[in-house]
């Protein structure tokens, strides 16, 4: 008798479910992918696309999860359970937008809800530790869908020695890759992270880096200050000043400073990181909510600056932060080329990353491994993700 996942393995073509929720703690994106081949030679089609909001009582559930001082192990593991229901029914809405049922899916690939991301090492029993956790129990999802599940995407890399991050390198080099041009594929999510793919370079010349907070200073930022979730199109900041001293001397503190490879996290920008910005920042709110966008900006071309030896002869955004176009500008004015959104090359920015977990099942599935040791500084390439049958 053939093992149940024998059908999923080998090269073919797939349609698959990608699912992220990022950093920002937003909301849940769903991808439905139709995938054949593989590296640069893979082909894409979205088929259909989904984004839900979390609600408030989740977001409030979250919230106290990620935050050492309020995190409890009932609590976490209830929140498991629970985001992997909310998962399920996005990637029913994304099948229903193209029109398919669960029956139509071979795969899911699942990010999870990253509740701790520790790359750097911890010693624990004399042992230096490195770990990363992501919730939205997979199991639980592959029996609500019928469908097999690839989850747990990070792990392999950390176990490696690696960040388990940045992933979206993997997808940059298949898709954006340019003989002639060298390209910055730029993620706006919660963190801001960067791919430079080299012009006419192969896969192992990819470097990619966490540049420090995108969306998620402003985002909280905006709901301590005004009680709306986020800055609709970045209209408050557009109107605010920012404190350019105040963010010229965090760009010297070690979290910006810090050579790649490195990723990061709410741990470094989350609750106590906004106090320091509210304590330290000015009193006007929209003068806060626009140091924390340009604190984003200016963080990124710092970082090009500093850690890019490539001249860059185009960026391309994608994720929530394209829609702010108060950010989208300071980048454009503090980049030194020019700046578009993944659209212009046939990807819509706020599918990217659900797309990517899509990519990285698919490829899974082909038994390729997708680890890019010379991003994360994993000691070798990391067969990322991990089965769950329903």
């Amino acid at each position: 008798m053939s093992h149940p996942a024998s059908d999923l393995l080998g090269p073919r073509e797939r349609v698959v479910a990608g699912l992220m929720s990022g950093t920002s703690m937003d909301g849940i994106d769903a991808a439905v992918v139709r995938l054949s081949g593989s590296g640069r030679d893979v082909q894409i089609q979205t088929l259909g696309f989904a984004c839900t909001s979390y609600s408030d009582d989740l977001r409030q559930r979250l919230a106290a999860q990620v935050e050492a001082g309020t995190s409890d192990v009932r609590g976490l593991a209830l929140l498991h359970a629970a985001l992997a229901e909310s998962f399920a029914a996005v990637v029913h809405d994304a099948l229903d937008d193209a029109g398919l049922a669960s029956g139509d899916l071979d795969l899911v690939g699942s990010h999870g809800q990253t509740v701790q991301h520790v790359p750097e090492p911890v010693s624990i029993d004399g042992r230096p530790i490195q770990a990363t956790l992501q919730i939205g129990d997979p199991a639980r999802l592959a029996v609500r869908l019928g469908v097999p599940v690839i989850a747990d995407f990070r792990s392999a890399d950390v176990a490696r020695g690696g960040q388990g991050a940045p992933l979206a390198p993997y997808l940059d080099d298949c898709v954006f890759a340019h003989e002639t041009e060298t390209r910055g594929l730029l993620n706006l999510g919660g963190i801001a992270n960067i791919t430079i793919l080299p012009a006419g370079e192969g896969p192992e010349a990819a470097r990619a880096f966490d540049t420090g907070p995108a969306n998620m200073l402003a985002d909280a930022l905006t709901l301590r200050l005004t009680g709306q979730p986020y800055d609709r199109d970045g209209a408050l900041a557009a109107s605010g000043t920012p404190d350019l001293a105040l963010v010229r001397e965090l760009l010297e503190t070690l979290v910006f400073r810090q050579e790649p490879p490195k990723s990061t996290g709410r741990e470094a920008f989350g609750a106590d990181y906004v106090g320091m910005l509210v304590t330290r920042g000015p009193s006007e709110p929209k003068d806060m909510i626009a140091t924390a966008v340009a604190l984003t900006a200016l963080s990124i071309a710092d970082a090009v600056d500093r850690f890019v030896p490539h001249h860059l002869d185009r960026v391309l955004a994608s994720g929530g932060g394209v829609h702010n176009r108060a950010l989208m500008q300071m980048l454009e004015d503090a980049l030194p080329c020019p700046v578009e959104t993944t659209e212009a090359s046939g990807v819509d920015p706020d599918a990217k990353e659900a797309i990517l977990f899509a990519l990285l099942a698919h490829e899974w599935a082909n038994g390729v491994r997708t680890g890019l040791p010379a991003v994360t500084g994993a000691s070798g390439p990391a067969m990322q993700g991990a089965l769950y049958l329903p």
